[in-house]
């Protein structure tokens, strides 16, 4: 008799939102090709209002990659907003470098600055100078140079600068070159991100409203 396999994945309705179980037992290219056909089935039911969405993981970690994958199948439902990725008892990303390494200095015309992850670089990118990062840049200066994140495929990546103005953006594979001429009278730290394939720019404080997950909550931090 044929063995028959528990779902891949396994869908929750809360009083908060969806709780998505995934099986961590089944390979993950299993699993996203399990929810692909149940986001892509699902008809009506994906089309209401907003809806939040935690993720369970179960004992396993993900890649950036994976995770930029399984991103962009929730993109497809402009409804589900991811609020949390979960590993049982451990970080849900698996690559080596999962926090932010800080680098000082300015990244001057001709040099070309790479990182593996997430980067903080406490100085400027001047015209003609490139920072490409694998996970998101952060720029506590000037950015007037080219800057390419998510350089090896992470569309989740963003580009963010105190003062935003770039000479062209790069988010995966998607490239996008900004205005001739920017405000110089306009000083509000700014920040790129991925959106139906292309790059958007918006003000800094908007970001928890793309990314409800980032957000900081006071139950999070100790009490001293």
């Amino acid at each position: 008799m044929k063995k028959v396999l528990k779902p891949g994945v396994t869908i929750k309705g809360t009083k908060d939102g969806l709780l998505f179980l995934f099986d961590d037992s089944r390979p993950f290219s299993d699993i996203l090709n399990e929810l692909k056909h149940k986001l892509d089935s699902g008809g009506p039911i994906w089309d209401g209002p907003d809806t939040r969405v935690w993720i369970k993981l179960g004992q396993r970690q993900i890649t950036q990659q994976e995770e930029a994958e399984m991103r962009k199948l929730f993109s497809l439902r402009k409804n589900l907003i991811i609020t949390s990725i979960e590993a049982d008892g451990m970080p849900y990303l698996a690559d080596g470098n999962t926090g932010i390494r800080m680098l000082t200095g300015t990244v001057r015309s001709g040099q070309v600055l790479e990182h593996r992850g997430d980067l903080l670089l406490m100085g400027d990118v001047n015209p003609g100078g490139c920072v490409r990062t694998t996970g998101s840049l952060y720029v506590l200066g000037a950015l007037r140079g080219l800057a390419h994140a998510g350089s090896e495929g992470d569309e989740t990546a963003i580009i963010a600068a105190a003062q935003f103005r770039p000479t062209q953006l790069r988010i995966a594979d998607t490239i996008s070159r900004p205005p001739d001429e920017w405000d110089e009278s306009d000083v509000e730290m700014k920040f790129a991100y991925l959106v139906n394939h292309q790059i958007a720019v918006d003000k800094i404080h908007h970001f928890s409203l793309i990314r409800p997950d980032k957000e900081w909550k006071e139950n999070r931090m100790r009490r001293w």
